[in-house]
Parts: C-alpha cells; structure tokens; sequence
C-alpha cells in the first residue's frame, strides 16, 4: 500500500554582492556566506564611521561572517541563527563592529536573527508578507556588534520563526540594499518573471540598487527616512551592496 505524497521544502539559494568603489577598501565593508546544503545563509555590514579611526570595518564584517560559516558546518540538526550569530561574536576579534542578518530554514519554516539595520523581506504570491524589524537608536545609527564592551551583543538581537508556503522568496540584503530599493520594486522584478535562478534574482536587485544608489535626484528610503528625521538628503545613497535571495518550492515523495 502507497502513501499520499507528502511534499517537502526545497531551497535555492543565490547571492550577489557590488562593493562601493573605494580603491582603499576594495573589498568593501560587507561580507556574507550561503551555505546551501545547510539552507543557511547570512549578510554582514560592517559600520563605516570606523574609517574615522583608521579602521576598516569591512574585516571585522567578515571575521564574523567566517566564524558564522565555521558555527553552520560544525552544527548537527537544526540551525538556530541567533545562536550561530551568538558562537560567531565570541569569536571574532578583529577592530570594528557590524550589523547582521542570518536565516536558515528548518522543514517549511524559516528561522531568523537580525541585528541592526541589515533584515529581510517575504514576497508570496508578488505581494511583500513580512518584513525583518529593524533596530536603531536614532536615524542612521543601527545597533551593532563588535569587540567592545559598549557594543551590542547578539542576545538583543531580534529572532523569529515564520511558516514558508511553495513559492516564496526571501530577498535578504544589508542596508545597501534597503536604503535605496523600495519593496514595490521586488515586487514589479517578481512579476516580470525575467529571473530564472536565485543567483539571477540576486543579481538583478543588487543592480537595481546600485542604479539607484546612483540617482542623485529620486529619492530612495534612506532619503524618505531622512527627511522624517528633519536631516537633508535627496537621490540614493552610495553603499556597498549585498544580497541573498532564497527561492522556495516544493516536491513530493511517498512512502511504500
């Protein structure tokens, strides 16, 4: 006798990452990881007002992403992102602090961390249905981690868990992204079905962010969020850019 097929979560995961250009910073300040047969992947934005000292935030953006993929491999059964994000702080040493954002999917559900003002967004059916919080003192100062003491630590970090449906597509991305792409945009790429893969959806948002980072006369959100803060910003903002998209489907298997 045949069981009725029970469908499971499938996940394809893609990135895209264009730093600023910065001849001194090649690398940009962001860093990020997917770890596909862990349905895992996070971003990292490392907070540019160390330049001012001399610090390129950028290597402690990326110490913590290395040490976020050392957590996923050595983890054994579900991954829980806040706890990874939790490992991962311990261990990173170099100067500097970042915001960070990591999701990681555990039969139809997501489970995810954020800190700061990196996040992710939700789109079913061509519609946004969830937005990540974002955590900010005040206009343009995101928490943050680092190797301080007056640093945030990850225990404050916002952390969740959202039931997935076929379909879905999970665009995560740091504040390069957030700050110069509305979510009415995703939603106009979504609905041309021009992006065939993740990493072709990635690619086509982390572009269109940079277009726009580039326009010094429509305003982006960050520009909005200024305005709302009495600060004078007009067009995009300039930013390194990283982005995750996760696609999920599903298929079926049956027991005999």
């Amino acid at each position: 006798m045949v069981a009725a097929a029970a469908p499971i979560l499938n996940v394809e995961m893609g990135s895209s990452y264009i730093p600023k250009d910065n001849p001194s910073k090649p690398l940009g300040e962001d860093a990020h990881f997917v770890i596909s047969d862990k349905n895992t992947a996070g971003v990292a934005d490392g907070v540019g007002g160390w330049a001012l000292k001399g610090i390129d935030a950028g290597e402690y953006a990326r110490d913590h992403m290395r040490n976020c993929v050392a957590s996923v491999v050595g983890a054994e059964g579900i991954v829980y992102p806040k706890r990874v994000m939790t490992e991962a702080h311990s261990r990173t040493t170099a100067a500097g602090s970042s915001t960070a954002c990591l999701i990681s999917f555990d039969g139809w559900f997501l489970r995810a961390a954020n800190l700061g003002d990196s996040g992710f967004m939700i789109f079913r059916g061509e519609k946004l249905v969830y937005r990540s919080p974002v955590q900010r003192r005040g206009f343009n100062c995101p928490y943050q981690m680092g190797t301080r003491e007056q640093f945030d630590k990850p225990t404050v970090a916002w952390s969740g868990k959202i039931r997935m449906e076929a379909g879905d597509i999970i665009v995560v991305g740091t504040d390069g992204l957030l700050d110069n792409v509305f979510e009415r945009e995703i939603v106009e790429l979504l609905a041309a079905e021009v992006a065939e893969t993740a990493v072709d959806l990635a690619t086509m948002v982390a572009e269109l962010a940079w277009y726009n980072s580039l326009d010094s006369v429509k305003d982006g959100p960050f520009a909005v969020e200024a305005r709302k803060a009495g600060r004078s910003h007009c067009g995009g903002k300039i930013d390194d850019i990283t982005v995750v998209v996760a696609k999920v489907t599903a298929s079926s298997f049956s027991h005999g």
